[in-house]
């Protein structure tokens, strides 16, 4: 298929497992509308996110590059610097350059404001999305479990009341006498934390981090949803009248902690908050898909759903996601999940979906979520800069189903930043120091202080560590890691 210039839709799942789609064999927790998008393009099996966890994943699918290249490229703070400095290529300037409209909607994590001075979350701040190459934002700063918990739209607080200011704060201890915490208000919880969460209490919910004053511009968890997908319909509403193809990135917040679904989702998997956010979640792919059909949209439209990392049950909060999960298996045959070397916490969901596409199906080629930047740069027949986008590579033939093979091999990360290299059939993890388990989550880390690899094609769950048999396999694998991160961040 030729390259044209469509519209591209990213829609990106937090925290969503390999096996918790119905499309990707999952028997309990229906998702009728991403099968509507496999129908009309290909569902990826070999897919991954470059790290196990979701700002250095979200890092390196707007600019192309590794984490590694960045120092700053771990889970934030929900009052942290932006990470990502605004001299750099990003994927929605490359929109941009080829005169797309481009927006983003939902979560954002990857930090606001310069770092010269906290974030004063009562003015215009200076560093947002709007920076990076988005026309539009609307957002909330960090994490549904992290304070501030408002929307950020372009640069300003939505319904703050200059007479209640925010102020926030991440210090160990509460700097706000007159604010409900944890610890000094049980009566107020709605949910209860199972590990960390207890600091401000928002919403009936433990945060972390301590929040005080912008009662008024306070987000309500069961709206989450609803609020991100009318802005994700608007801003195509408006794509439409305006004419211009548009690039949008509609980042969802579920199902991350705390699992709050809207009242009309309660109870309706049976498998408690976790599962019904997944079906919410699903419900609001198929009323974007509604809205794109009912503008005449679709047909033009690539869309792309994927997942940040891997999933997990229990991540700070008691609400029986691990007691009701049954025999459901979210990361479905991978082994471990989320913060995980394993591939249970990289290999992820990924779905193209384009009308015009002449594949459908499965595809096995094997893809990194760094890709999608020089993939449509591109497409668009946009230039990139040798310091633009280092580490992706064009797979635009794999993502459209015309090549069937994809990159040669890719590299990704644990929470501890330990790497995994997979080419071919093999996937070798480096060692690396650590426990085998994280606490609370119990969550298999791939941590060992010996190498590991496995062979895929016969392995998927990776049981078989086979690196004492093919010594010059794991020797040329952990050589090549060693290169690429030896690489200059800047080539």
């Amino acid at each position: 298929m030729a390259r044209s210039r469509h519209n591209v839709i990213i829609i990106y799942a937090d925290d969503l497992g390999y096996g918790d789609l119905s499309c990707y064999g999952g028997k309990k927790i229906p998702t009728p509308n991403l099968e509507r998008l496999c129908e009309t393009g290909i569902r990826f099996t070999n897919t991954y996110s470059t790290s196990a966890v979701c700002t250095p994943s979200r890092y390196s699918i707007l600019t192309g590059r590794y984490p590694f290249r960045n120092d700053q490229a771990h889970i934030l703070p929900g009052n942290a610097a932006c990470i990502i400095d605004p001299k750099l290529d990003t994927m929605p300037k490359a929109f941009q350059r080829a005169g797309y409209r481009t927006g983003i909607v939902g979560k954002w994590h990857l930090g606001l404001g310069d770092g010269s001075a906290p974030v004063d979350w009562n003015q215009e701040i200076g560093i947002t999305p709007l920076d990076m190459g988005f026309d539009e934002s609307f957002i909330f700063p960090a994490t549904a479990d992290r304070v501030p918990c408002v929307y950020l739209d372009g640069r300003k607080v939505v319904n703050l009341d200059p007479n209640d200011p925010i102020e926030v704060s991440y210090a160990s201890e509460c700097p706000f006498d007159d604010i409900p915490t944890y610890q000094k208000n049980p009566e107020l919880l709605q949910m209860e934390s199972s590990h960390g969460h207890n600091m401000s209490i928002v919403n009936g919910i433990g945060r972390i981090g301590y929040m005080r004053g912008g009662e008024k511009a306070l987000w309500k968890d069961e709206d989450l949803a609803e609020t991100f997908l009318g802005r994700a319909v608007q801003f195509v509403t408006d794509s439409q009248k305006d004419g211009r193809p548009f690039f949008l990135y509609y980042a969802l917040h579920q199902p991350h902690v705390p699992r709050v679904p809207a009242a009309r989702f309660r109870g309706v998997t049976g498998m408690g908050p976790r599962g019904d956010v997944i079906a919410e979640m699903d419900w609001c792919v198929g009323q974007l898909l509604d809205k794109l059909e009912e503008l005449g949209l679709r047909d033009d439209t690539m869309i792309i759903f994927s997942s940040d990392n891997g999933p997990v049950l229990d991540d700070g909060y008691r609400d029986q996601a691990r007691e009701l999960n049954g025999t459901h298996r979210p990361a479905g045959p991978l082994r471990g999940g989320k913060y995980s070397k394993y591939d249970g916490g990289t290999r992820i969901p990924f779905i193209v979906s384009y009308p015009k596409m002449a594949h459908r199906g499965v595809s096995e080629a094997l893809v990194s979520q760094v890709d999608l930047f020089a993939s449509f740069a591109g497409m668009l027949e946009v230039p990139l800069d040798d310091n633009a986008a280092v580490d992706s590579q064009d797979m635009y033939a794999a993502l459209i189903g015309d090549d069937p093979n994809g990159r040669d091999e890719l590299m990704a990360e644990d929470i501890g930043c330990g790497k995994l290299l997979r080419r071919g059939s093999w996937a070798y993890l480096s060692p690396s120091e650590g426990a085998p388990y994280l606490p609370y989550t119990s969550t298999e880390t791939g941590v060992s202080r010996d190498p590991m690899l496995f062979n895929m094609d016969y392995d998927i769950g990776q049981r078989d560590n086979i690196a004492w048999d093919f010594p010059d396999v794991v020797q040329d694998m952990e050589a090549r890691i060693q290169k690429i991160m030896a690489s200059p961040k800047n080539r």
